[in-house]
């Protein structure tokens, strides 16, 4: 599968990898998986695709609390596609890495099964990252798999003087300096920054609420 990463220069960043075009086959087709903003017709299959990757047990999640009645930030829920196949979601939320200290939170983050194991996941945070860092945001937060993160510059020392809203496992709480000094001194509880979702159209808010 060879991936596509529209408008973005990863290179620029420092961060290993994809780059622009990164090559790999799993058919005779190789077909051309693209990366780019998320739309509304993406939602519905979004949704499934989360579904299927976390159950419903993604909503207790203690990171759902910062995503919950809110947007995601501006140019940051990224989608992959296959042709017009929806095969990886990723979206950041703006926070508050304790009191006055701007910062994003990464999550969820979801490659279909059948796509796993190919570079879609990393190739999905390396785009987000770097779409971060060009709007001039300066830390991202996450709470993930230590090991996998790191490649990435994500660790558990940026986050220690940090709470979040309910429990979390200290050692898969993690964070990110896109700006060098970002997170030095950070302490306090995370709590939610982004734009709230508009409650004028009921039907419209339900749909987005779930999406979060």
């Amino acid at each position: 599968m060879a991936f596509e990463l529209s408008h973005l220069e990863t290179g620029s960043l420092g961060f290993p990898g994809v780059g622009m075009v990164a090559e790999a086959s799993r058919s005779a087709r190789r077909p051309v998986c693209v990366i780019s903003e998320e739309a509304p017709e993406d939602i519905a299959a979004r949704e499934a695709l989360l579904d299927a990757a976390f159950g419903p047990a993604r909503f207790l999640k203690t990171c759902e609390r910062l995503r919950e009645g809110r947007m995601p930030a501006r140019g940051l829920a990224l989608v992959c596609k296959d042709e017009d196949r929806l095969v990886a979601t990723m979206r950041m939320w703006a926070i508050f890495a304790g009191p006055g200290r701007p910062a994003l939170l990464l999550g969820p983050l979801a490659v279909a099964r059948d796509c796993r194991s190919l570079g879609i996941g990393a190739a999905m945070i390396e785009a987000g990252l770097a779409r971060a860092a060009a709007r001039n945001h300066r830390a991202v937060l996450l709470v993930g798999d230590a090991p996998y993160y790191a490649r990435f510059g994500f660790d558990a020392r940026y986050t220690e003087g940090l709470a979040m809203p309910g429990p979390v496992e200290r050692e898969r709480f993690l964070g990110l300096e896109l700006t060098k000094g970002a997170l030095v001194g950070a302490s306090g509880r995370v709590s939610a920054a982004g734009l709230a979702v508009q409650t004028t159209a009921p039907a419209r808010f339900g749909e987005m609420a779930r999406a979060a």
